[in-house]
């Protein structure tokens, strides 16, 4: 038992430390949107939610390499700073694949750092 609980404790402390992932649904882009509609989606919120419990974190949107995925990553960029995320701690990283849907994950951190 002695030996178990430094072990728990170190794969705690990487799962505290790691990001939260949020899928953002490619639905989304199939209709208008509006604030309502963005906020109502389960993804966003929970990941809008996460950031809020984290003081000093940053959301970092992923997206794949194409215009379009670039694009509707800039549009939840602008989405998420109308619903008073501040702009600063928003970040853009294009780091999947192009079939992948976007990805909001809540990084731990000074959140200063932009793209």
């Amino acid at each position: 038992m002695i030996r178990f609980l430094p072990a728990a404790a170190i794969a705690w402390a990487a799962f505290d430390a790691a990001a939260q992932t949020f899928v953002v649904p490619p639905e989304l882009w199939d209709r208008p949107r509006s604030g309502r509609a963005v906020l109502e989606q389960p993804a966003i919120r929970q990941a809008v939610n996460a950031w809020l419990e984290l003081p000093g974190a940053r959301l970092v949107v992923r997206h794949g390499a194409g215009q379009e995925s670039l694009l509707a990553a800039e549009e939840l960029r602008f989405w998420l700073a109308a619903l008073a995320v501040e702009p600063g701690r928003i970040a853009l990283r294009g780091d999947l694949q192009s079939s992948e849907p976007l990805r909001i994950e809540v990084e731990k951190g000074d959140g200063r750092g932009t793209n």
